[in-house]
């Protein structure tokens, strides 16, 4: 069975949590969706439907992508092999942090 998508409802407290969590309080912007005409701060219902929207559309798209597996891969192994990630860039780093 698919899920089912969240609800808009469901989206604005999901939204609004993740960024009172981070200290950003949206009801300091102006109501409605038309910018403040003095400050241009957007309106607080066109923020959280771009919010929506991303959630809905980037985040999902993100969420399916799976690294390919290397070339030459036994199928049986592809999916397990997919998922892990890549190497890092900048190996120094984490051998500082391990020799320390």
């Amino acid at each position: 069975m698919a899920p089912t998508p969240p609800t808009d409802a469901e989206l604005d407290i999901l939204i609004r949590a993740r960024l009172a969590a981070v200290g950003i309080d949206l009801d300091q912007l102006p109501a409605g969706t038309v910018p403040d005409p003095v400050t241009g701060s957007p309106g607080r219902d066109s923020v959280v439907a771009s919010l929506r929207s991303f959630l809905r559309g980037t985040v999902a798209t993100l969420s399916t992508y799976r690294l390919p597996a290397p070339a030459g891969t036994d199928p049986a192994h592809e999916a397990a092999l997919s998922q892990q990630r890549a190497p890092m860039l900048y190996p120094s780093i984490s051998t500082a942090w391990r020799e320390s």
